[in-house]
């Protein structure tokens, strides 16, 4: 075993390693945690590539289009 390997080794099972993975369990991941749990967009429907990127794009467009929309509407009840 070489030295890096025992060291990455002494990092994971060490407290600091242990809490990280616990974080890292915890939390989603990020836009596309937002997507999959709270939009329920499970599975992509369409099979060729050119239409899965094509639909990927616009789900982004979508949650973009969203998150722009409700800041808005914040600013608008902030002002």
């Amino acid at each position: 075993m070489t030295s890096i390997y025992q060291e990455v080794l002494n990092n994971l099972e060490g407290i600091h390693g242990a809490l990280l993975r616990m974080n890292r369990s915890i939390q989603a991941d990020g836009t596309f945690g937002v997507i999959k749990y709270d939009r329920w967009y499970k599975k992509l429907v369409r099979r060729c590539q050119i239409k899965v990127e094509l639909e990927i794009y616009l789900v982004s467009i979508g949650f973009n289009l969203y998150k722009f929309y409700t800041k808005q509407i914040r600013l608008q009840k902030a002002a």
